[in-house]
């Protein structure tokens, strides 16, 4: 059931082209799309999209609905085209049920040699802006990753036994 439930989001979220023609901000002086964040009650995963179709679709099946998590560059905008930086990799497990996100090609490709799925969404980042954090949970087993954009939520986690492993991405705000 999973695998078709995931099966049927990525579908989904490809055919609609990632909602990003849906998303895109008011602001005139460049274009940024909004990634949301939606969260499972079951297994305690986060996940972010920049489709609106994907997060409507996932809130219908159980999941919650967590708003804005941040804006990044529209790829499409070729005027702020130098302040992209790299795409963000969204990559699942289908053995833990888990999603992980990753800026590195090299990271992306490794996972993928050891059973991770390429969930074919990408999301763009900044090339400086607001450092997204990147914390690990070694005592999850889903879940396990969590990226925020708050220092507060950071070194809350950390306190409470998550490793800080760095900055992961940047965003616009």
């Amino acid at each position: 059931m999973k695998k078709f439930l995931t099966l049927l989001t990525v579908a989904v979220t490809i055919i609609v082209g990632h909602g990003f023609t849906n998303k895109v901000s008011a602001d005139t002086t460049s274009k940024e799309i909004i990634i949301d964040r939606v969260y499972n009650p079951n297994t305690g995963e986060h996940l972010f999209t920049p489709s609106i179709f994907e997060e409507s679709y996932l809130i219908d099946i159980g999941w919650q609905g967590e708003g804005n998590a941040f804006f990044v560059p529209d790829p499409t905008d070729t005027g702020t085209s130098s302040d992209n930086g790299p795409y963000l990799r969204r990559l699942y497990n289908p053995n833990a049920g888990e999603h992980f996100y990753t800026a590195s090609g090299y990271e992306a490709n490794y996972l993928v040699n050891h059973g991770w799925k390429r969930d074919f969404v990408t999301i763009p980042t900044a090339k400086k802006g607001i450092p997204a954090y990147r914390l690990y949970n070694p005592n999850a087993k889903v879940g396990s990753h969590h990226y925020t954009t708050s220092a507060y939520e950071r070194d809350s986690l950390v306190k409470m036994g998550w490793k800080y492993e760095g900055v992961g991405f940047y965003v616009l705000r």
